[in-house]
C-alpha cells in the first residue's frame, strides 16, 4: 500500500506543478478558443490542461518501475507499456483539437486507433465471466473488438460529462478511488496477481486527477480540454480491461474456506464486467441520453448542445459549485455502492444504506423546484430567495406603497431602480443578476432571445 501511496502522491505532485507553466503556455500558444453557447463561463479560459496530465502520468509510471513490489509489474507484464502507448497517441490528437480543432469522425478514429494499439501490444479482454456458467473464452477477433469499443465508450462518457469546472476530474478521482479498493482487494485479499495492473493505473489516475483538480475547481483557471478528458477516459478503460478475465472462480473460493462463503464471494468475478460501467454510470448516462436527443432532432449524435445533465442542473436553479457536488454524490454512491455490494453482496444493511441516500441524493437535487413557507418573524434568517416578497398597495391618493416590515424601513424609490419596493439588487445590470447561481443559464437564454428579437 506505501508504493502505491508514494506513486499517487509523485503523481499528484508533477501534476499540479506543472499545470502553472502549461496554463502560461496555453496563453501564449493562443489555446485560449472564444466562448461557445454551450459554454458556462464568462471569460476566455486557457486549456491543454492535459498536457500536465501526461507529465503526471510519465512521472507516475516511472517511478513505480523503481520500486521493488509495484515494479514486478513492468517486469512481468506488457500492459504498463501498453498504456503508455496509447495514451500517448490520445493525448497527441487531444492536443490537436485543443489548438487547432479536429473534425468529430477523425476523433473517433484515432480513438479506436489508440485503443488498437493497446490491443496490439497486449492489453486486451481475453476472456469473459458469464453468470451461471463461468469464464468464457472469446476469440482474438472478439477480444480485440470488445476492447476497442469498451475503450471509445469510456472515452467519450468522460469528456461529454467534462462541462464545468472540476466536474469531469473530480468524478474520475472517485471512480477511481472505488475501483482501486475494489482491484487492491482482489490483489492482496485473494492473491490474484493479475490484478496488480489495474490496481497501478487507477493509483496512477487518481493522483492524475487531485493533481490538476486545485487548478480547475470553480472558477477553473484552466480546462484540460480534450487532451485531459480523453487521456483520463482511457486510462480508466485501460485499468476495467486489463482486469477483465483476470479472476479465477477457484482461487475465490479457496480463499474463503468454504462453498457457501464461496458463493457469496463470487459477485466479484462479474464485478470486472459491472465495476467499469458503474463508476462511470453518470457519464454513461449523460452520453446516452445525448445521443437519443440529439439523433431524436435529426442532429449527428457528435453536435454539440446544452441539454447534458449538469446543464439540467443549472437550469432548475442550482449554483454551479452546487451542481458538481451533486454530481460527485451520484458518482460515488454508485461506484462506492457497487463496491460494498461485491465485498459483502448478502448484507441487507448495504443496500438499505443505498437506498436511503439516494432518497437523500433525490431530495437535494429538486429542493430549487420547492420555496418552503417561511413564517414572517423568520424572514431575515433565511436567505432572500426564500422571503416573502412585499406586494404593493395604493395609498389614499392613489399612490403605491409598501405592506410588510419593509414599509417602516422606508427605501427611497432612487435606491430601488425607482421601482416602490423592489430589492436594491435589483437595480444592477441585468447580466448580474443570478436567480440560479453564478452560472445558471436561465438570465443568459432570456437575454439572448431578446438580442435575437431587437435585431430582426
Amino acid at each position: 500500500m506505501r508504493e502505491y501511496l508514494l506513486t499517487l502522491c509523485v503523481t499528484a505532485a508533477v501534476t499540479y506543478l506543472l499545470t502553472g507553466p502549461v496554463r502560461k503556455f496555453a496563453i501564449a500558444a493562443g489555446a485560449m478558443p472564444e466562448i461557445r453557447a454551450r459554454d458556462v463561463h464568462r471569460e476566455p479560459t486557457p486549456r491543454l490542461g492535459g498536457i500536465a496530465m501526461f507529465g503526471g502520468l510519465c512521472a507516475g509510471l516511472l517511478v513505480a518501475s523503481q520500486l521493488t513490489n509495484v515494479g514486478d509489474v513492468f517486469r512481468l507484464s506488457d500492459e504498463p507499456r501498453a498504456l503508455l502507448a496509447g495514451a500517448g497517441l490520445i493525448w497527441l490528437l487531444g492536443v490537436l483539437d485543443d489548438k487547432w480543432g479536429v473534425d468529430a469522425l477523425v476523433k473517433l478514429g484515432g480513438q479506436m486507433i489508440a485503443a488498437g494499439v493497446m490491443v496490439w501490444q497486449g492489453l486486451t479482454i481475453l476472456w469473459l465471466p458469464v453468470p451461471g456458467v463461468g469464464n468464457v473464452a472469446v476469440t482474438p477477433l472478439q477480444g480485440t473488438l470488445l476492447t476497442v469499443a469498451l475503450v471509445v465508450v469510456t472515452i467519450n462518457a468522460v469528456n461529454f460529462v467534462d462541462g464545468l469546472d472540476g466536474l469531469a476530474s473530480g468524478m474520475v478521482a472517485i471512480a477511481s478511488a472505488a475501483f482501486f479498493v475494489y482491484a487492491y482487494r482482489m490483489w492482496y485479499g485473494h492473491g490474484i496477481e493479475g490484478a496488480a495492473p489495474a490496481t497501478l493505473f487507477v493509483a496512477v489516475l487518481m493522483g492524475m486527477c487531485l493533481g490538476f483538480l486545485p487548478h480547475n475547481m470553480h472558477p477553473a483557471r484552466i480546462f484540460m480540454g480534450d487532451s485531459g478528458s480523453m487521456l483520463i477516459g482511457l486510462v480508466l478503460a485501460a485499468g476495467a480491461v486489463s482486469i477483465t478475465g483476470q479472476i479465477d472462480p477457484d482461487r475465490i473460493t479457496e480463499s474463503e474456506g468454504s462453498i457457501r462463503s464461496g458463493v457469496y464471494a463470487m459477485v466479484p468475478v462479474y464485478m470486472p464486467v459491472l465495476l467499469p460501467l458503474t463508476v462511470i454510470a453518470v457519464p454513461i448516462a449523460d452520453l446516452v441520453l445525448a445521443v437519443v436527443r440529439r439523433t431524436w432532432r435529426g442532429q449527428s449524435p457528435f453536435a454539440a448542445d446544452r441539454g447534458h445533465l449538469h446543464h439540467r442542473l443549472l437550469e432548475i436553479g442550482h449554483s454551479h459549485s452546487r451542481a458538481v457536488l451533486i454530481m460527485y454524490f451520484w458518482s460515488a454512491l454508485i461506484a462506492f455502492g457497487a463496491v460494498a455490494f461485491s465485498v459483502r453482496s448478502s448484507s441487507l444493511v448495504i443496500v438499505l444504506a443505498i437506498v436511503l441516500l439516494s432518497a437523500v441524493g433525490l431530495v437535494i437535487l429538486l429542493l430549487p423546484r420547492f420555496t418552503p413557507r417561511v413564517p414572517r418573524w423568520a424572514q431575515r434568517l433565511v436567505p432572500p430567495r426564500y422571503r416573502i416578497r412585499p406586494k404593493p398597495a395604493e395609498g389614499p391618493e392613489g399612490s403605491e406603497r409598501l405592506e410588510g416590515p419593509e414599509e417602516a424601513e422606508g427605501a427611497p424609490a432612487e435606491e430601488t431602480g425607482g421601482r416602490p419596493g423592489a430589492d436594491p439588487e435589483d437595480s444592477r445590470e441585468p447580466a448580474a443578476r443570478k436567480p440560479g447561481g453564478a452560472t445558471s443559464l436561465r438570465e443568459r437564454d432570456r437575454l439572448a432571445r431578446h438580442g435575437a428579437d431587437s435585431r430582426s
